[in-house]
């Protein structure tokens, strides 16, 4: 080797040296740094901005009872709560118990004749924060009676000067401690089960379910090699996770009630609508396909759901918005299936199997897009090996295939 060889050889080891010895620049430091706290404040934000800005409105309740009772109940409890509450008429007690069975109605108020006394009719297996409205109303309505008969003891004492006669003194007596034992009845329609018996179960499987469909999808993603294959595998795995699910949560836990097979479907079916919306995505974008799924399923689907709060006191349209997304869909059939099986489910079940479709579609289009790609014909030369026509070789090389449609031989394996 000659001298300038070798000095050449150790100005490029000490150069080496140097750059491992010399950390990342300072802007990129700063850069990264406030790219995850951003990061973290939009996941906050995106979990936490439907409860601060949610509020009880549009609630679905049945009224059943004489008609001028319902109108002045219905006008009182609108002055003092506003939109809070969408009145459903029901033609009798049993009409309301229907409309709560069929997931109409989140509760029913039943009204009497004086001296009757009303009923509140809740679900606590419907939400819990309804339940907890239907309480209030209860409450109101409690309160309303005993104010009722106060009044009519003050008038009993203003007309008599104050004096009361012995016999209007007992009446008054009577009147209070009926005033003070008096309390609106409530009735659980549809009670929760023992094993869950605040609702709390159900409400947080729900994100579990979202967080492994998505780590189903991105698995098969890295691990699967072939469109076939990759489907394939969204199927077992859908298959495999709605029956282990199903075994904690419902078999197990008992934080789901219903039809095994169909609990089991249902958990299956959400499962494989993630994953496979998660490959559709990768499939046409690649790698940051894995963060719009996110986005779509997790910070927009999930926090939209109404596995918390009903999808009715979210800021319009979300709420409705949520019940047409993957969680919204499965949070809403598993409750059904759980605890209304008279329910209508039907929108349910095709916005699922809408989504697998919608999956399986952006995966193999986004495979025969990226198949084409790589099968057109090499553009010919000029004499200085310069291409002639279309994209340059390094412009080329720019625009490289998903990971999926790399080499020949997954080409021929697909």
């Amino acid at each position: 080797m000659s001298v300038q060889d070798s000095r050449r050889a150790d100005a490029e080891s000490t150069t080496t040296t140097a750059n491992e010895h010399v950390g990342s620049h300072l802007g990129k430091v700063f850069g990264v740094s406030v790219l995850a706290a951003l990061i973290v404040t939009v996941f906050v934000l995106a979990f936490t901005w439907p409860t601060k800005t949610s509020e009880a409105h549009n609630m679905p309740v049945s009224v059943a009872g004489p008609k001028k009772a319902v109108d002045q109940f219905e006008d009182k409890i609108n002055e003092k709560s506003g939109d809070t509450f969408d009145f459903v008429s029901a033609d009798s007690r049993d009409d309301a118990v229907d409309q709560i069975k069929h997931r109409e109605t989140y509760g029913a108020v039943i009204l009497a004749e004086q001296p009757g006394t009303p009923e509140v009719l809740t679900a606590p297996a419907s939400n819990s924060a309804a339940t907890q409205v239907m309480s209030g109303i209860a409450d109101q309505l409690t309160q309303q009676i005993k104010g009722q008969i106060t009044g009519q003891v003050e008038q009993m004492k203003a007309a008599s000067g104050g004096q009361l006669k012995p016999e209007q003194a007992q009446k008054a007596l009577a009147m209070q401690e009926k005033a003070a034992d008096t309390k609106v009845a409530e009735t659980e329609v549809v009670p929760l089960s023992d094993d869950d018996s605040n609702g709390s179960g159900l409400a947080v499987a729900a994100f579990p379910l979202v967080l492994g469909g998505m780590l189903g999808g991105v698995m098969i993603t890295f691990l699967v090699k072939g469109v076939w294959r990759r489907l394939i595998a969204a199927v077992v795995y859908g298959a495999a996770a709605g029956l282990s699910l199903t075994l904690i949560l419902h078999t197990w836990f008992g934080f789901v009630q219903g039809n095994f097979g169909l609990v089991w479907l249902a958990f299956g079916l959400s499962a494989m609508a993630t994953a496979t919306f998660i490959l559709g995505c990768t499939a046409i974008l690649g790698a940051p396909g894995i963060g719009i799924g996110a986005v779509v399923t997790m910070l927009l689907g999930n926090p939209l759901s109404g596995a918390q709060v009903p999808w009715q006191f979210m800021v319009e349209p979300w709420g409705r918005i949520g019940q047409y997304m993957v969680p919204g869909a499965s949070n809403t059939l598993l409750r059904s299936l759980s605890y209304f099986p008279d329910a209508p489910m039907a929108q349910q079940w095709w916005t699922l199997v809408v989504w697998v479709a919608v999956g399986v579609a952006l995966t193999a289009f986004g495979h025969f897009r990226h198949n084409r790609i790589n099968d057109e014909p090499e553009e010919s030369h000029d004499a200085d090996g310069r291409q002639l026509g279309g994209e340059s070789a390094g412009d080329a090389g720019n625009h490289p295939a998903p990971r999926h449609r790399r080499g020949g031989s997954e080409v021929a394996a697909d």
